[in-house]
């Protein structure tokens, strides 16, 4: 956690830690990854074990969408997770 958290401010990017727990759910994950996305600011997640498995899954497409947004260079994408 703090190798990230120094990294980012070494490069000048806002570093969110967030503490997971296994009340998180892929609703409040989507609307966390948006505003990450919205500002550019990085993310660490931290007990991200803690993370029901079928929560997960959805949190890996979630991810999977916000890469492939990236790769392909565009400003605005959908994003359903």
């Amino acid at each position: 956690t703090e190798t990230t958290k120094d990294l980012g401010k070494a490069l000048g990017r806002q570093c969110v830690v967030f503490n997971c727990g296994e009340n998180l759910d892929a609703a409040f994950m989507r609307k966390f990854f948006k505003g990450l996305a919205q500002c550019g600011a990085w993310a660490c997640f931290d007990e991200f074990n803690r993370i029901e498995l079928d929560v997960l899954s959805v949190i890996a497409q979630q991810v999977i969408c916000i890469q492939q947004a990236l790769r392909a260079g565009v400003s605005d994408f959908d994003f359903e997770g």
